[in-house]
C-alpha cells in the first residue's frame, strides 16, 4: 500500500504575515503589490539607461540628454522624477543663475544600476543570437500567412 505524503501543518498565528509585513516584503506577482511600480520605473527603457549612465558618476540633465540618446526632454525629467522619488537618484540644485542640477546615484541606486548593467550587458553579449530569433520568427510567420 502506497503511503500518502506527510501532512503539512497549516502555519500557526505567529507565522502567519500580517497584510503589513506581505506589503513590506512584496509580492512582484500582486497586481496590488507596490514594487511593481518600482520595477516599471528600474525596467522602463529609460530608467535602465539612467541608472547605468550614472554608475560612470555625476551628470547635470543636459549630460544626461546627450549621453542617452532619443529621450526626449520630458521624458528623461519623468524618469529622474521617479528614480529620485523611489530613492535611487539624488538631485541636488545649487542656487545660481542660470540654474546648475546635478544628479548621481543613491546606495541603493548604484545597486539598481549595478544589477541593471549586468543585465544590459546580458543583452548586449546575445544580441546577435537574439537578432535571428526575431528573424526566424518573422519568417516563419511570412512563410504560416495564408495567401
Amino acid at each position: 500500500m502506497p503511503s500518502s505524503p506527510p501532512a503539512v501543518p497549516a502555519p500557526t498565528p505567529a507565522e502567519t504575515p500580517t497584510l503589513a509585513e506581505l506589503m513590506r516584503r512584496g509580492d512582484v506577482f500582486s497586481d496590488r503589490c507596490p514594487s511593481r511600480e518600482v520595477l516599471q520605473h528600474v525596467t522602463s527603457r529609460w530608467g535602465v539607461l539612467v541608472l547605468v549612465a550614472l554608475l560612470e558618476g555625476t551628470h547635470r540633465f543636459s549630460d544626461l540628454r546627450r549621453k542617452v540618446a532619443g529621450v526626449s526632454e520630458r521624458m528623461l525629467a519623468q524618469t529622474l522624477q521617479w528614480l529620485e522619488a523611489d530613492g535611487l537618484v539624488r538631485r541636488q540644485a545649487f542656487p545660481v543663475v542660470p540654474p546648475h542640477v546635478e544628479y548621481s546615484l543613491t546606495g541603493l541606486g548604484r545597486e539598481a544600476g549595478e544589477r541593471v548593467q549586468a543585465l544590459a550587458d546580458w543583452i548586449e553579449g546575445n544580441l546577435a543570437d537574439i537578432l535571428a530569433a526575431r528573424e526566424t520568427v518573422q519568417r516563419d510567420k511570412s512563410a504560416n500567412r495564408p495567401k
